[in-house]
């Protein structure tokens, strides 16, 4: 759709279908103020949590995140979202994360520890299964969490040349390239034992990859060599001013497109932390309310901050300080067990 010839912005919400989620909710974004309009639902897949668009925006992407494990694609005309064809299964359980990759769609397998490649055909949608699977090994010293890999984001570098997946299990993320469609691993990077990496993010100049740990609030800043493909840990960071109260994990990561700050987002504290970027290092400014309980996601688009709250059903929205990086609470809409939101 377009408004005076400039076409409407899209937002792409997920969500848990086993908890009373719709599926994958297609809603309107006012360039304004940020402020989202539902306007519909597919439920063409259970538990649509985690969504990647295609790089002409055609075409969308959704893990499954189900014991089998699948992805699907879906055509996205307008308004209009439907699905092509029929799911594919990834050969590894608990899909949460997904990113297109050098021709095909690659998922983090939580369940099993592992990364999937599933080729994309060029009208975008997908061969009938995957091409290659990249089992992780290891294990970490949290008896209850880590006793095996857990693979919980995959994604490319900025250059493109490499994918980058992050192991909450094994403590590490691994750097990988393609190999006739199986991914293949160039490095392994170890982080501190304990800390349980969910997702990282790139600074906009990449040289610095931003890695939010679950099992200690903190986020490890990385040096990033995208010419070697290396990431060599600098330092880390505490996302809560303090011990926290009670449950305290966090789960989104994004950064400012100007480099500045860096945002998470911290499940049980229900907060969002403002980090400022100073040289190798970050600086923790403030925390404020994410507007909903249980933040599973958080992203940023011009010039404002999305965060899927998944207890509370909703996603909010907030306008962003440019000087302080502090968010501002501008508003919600309901989306039933919400788990992230991507823009198109």
């Amino acid at each position: 759709m377009t408004d005076g010839g400039r076409r409407q912005q899209r937002a792409f919400i997920g969500s848990f279908t086993a908890a009373g989620g719709p599926g994958l909710v297609t809603a309107a974004v006012d360039a304004a103020d940020g402020a989202l309009t539902v306007l519909n639902s597919v439920d063409g897949v259970p538990d649509p949590s985690y969504l990647a668009l295609s790089p002409d925006g055609g075409t969308l992407y959704a893990v499954s995140e189900t014991t089998e494990g699948a992805v699907a694609a879906y055509r996205v005309d307008g308004d209009k979202v439907t699905q092509a064809g029929a799911p594919v299964l990834v050969g590894g359980s608990g899909p949460t994360h997904l990113s297109v990759f050098d021709g095909h769609v690659l998922t983090a397998n939580y369940g099993s520890g592992s990364v999937s490649a599933v080729p994309v055909r060029p009208d975008g949608t997908l061969a009938a299964a995957a091409s290659g699977i990249l089992e992780h090994t290891g294990s970490g010293p949290h008896t209850r969490r880590q006793q095996g890999p857990h693979a919980h984001q995959v994604q490319p570098d900025p250059s493109g040349r490499w994918a980058v997946s992050v192991d909450l299990g094994t403590d590490s993320v691994r750097v990988c390239a393609l190999a006739d469609g199986t991914p293949v691993l160039h490095r392994e990077t170890a982080l501190r034992p304990g800390s349980g990496p969910r997702h990282l993010a790139f600074h906009p100049d990449g040289s610095y990859a931003y890695v939010l740990n679950e099992l200690t609030p903190t986020v490890t800043v990385c040096r990033w060599d995208g010419a070697q493909g290396s990431l060599r840990p600098l330092a880390e960071t505490p996302v809560l001013p303090g011990a926290p109260a009670g449950d305290a994990y966090p789960s989104g990561i994004a950064v400012s497109p100007d480099g500045r700050f860096v945002w998470t987002a911290t499940r049980g504290e229900d907060v969002l932390s403002v980090l400022a970027v100073e040289g190798e290092g970050l600086r923790l400014v403030g925390t404020v309310p994410c507007g909903g309980h249980w933040p599973r996601a958080l992203a940023e688009s011009d010039g404002f901050l999305y965060v899927a709250n998944e207890r509370s059903g909703d996603v909010t929205w907030f306008f962003v300080d440019p000087e302080t990086g502090l968010p501002r609470h501008g508003g919600s809409v309901e989306v039933p067990a919400a788990s992230c939101v991507v823009f198109g």
